[in-house]
């Protein structure tokens, strides 16, 4: 299961690259050429995603799966914004990591019992 969360964090870091890192620096670039370049990053973010997919459904459910993959998403994107993008979190950022939190208790809640 590690190694599935460990691709999945690393295939997220190119996901939210791929998808936003552009706005920050590349404003005034060619569309085509951004688009060219995201989905250049992308092309990475399946090499990791991919795998960790086929890995992960040995053991977890498809909607354990992809509850787990929209966690990895929110906290990677929660880090790439402050980090990176310099925008502060907000409360309701807070309020949809309470939600996933809450979606995860549920999608694994028969598995634990």
């Amino acid at each position: 299961m590690f190694q599935t969360i460990g691709l999945l964090v690393i295939s997220n870091l190119f996901m939210t690259f791929a998808w936003y890192g552009h706005l920050k620096s590349n404003q005034n670039s060619a569309l085509w050429l951004v688009i060219l370049a995201s989905w250049g990053i992308a092309f990475f973010e399946y090499c990791f995603q991919v795998p960790a997919n086929r890995m992960g459904i040995n053991f977890l459910t498809l909607a354990q799966l992809k509850v787990v993959q929209e966690i990895i998403t929110m906290t990677v994107f929660g880090g790439f914004a402050v980090l990176y993008m310099k925008v502060p979190l907000t409360k309701n950022f807070l309020y949809a990591s309470i939600c996933l939190v809450l979606a995860a208790f549920f999608i694994f809640k028969d598995r634990v019992a």
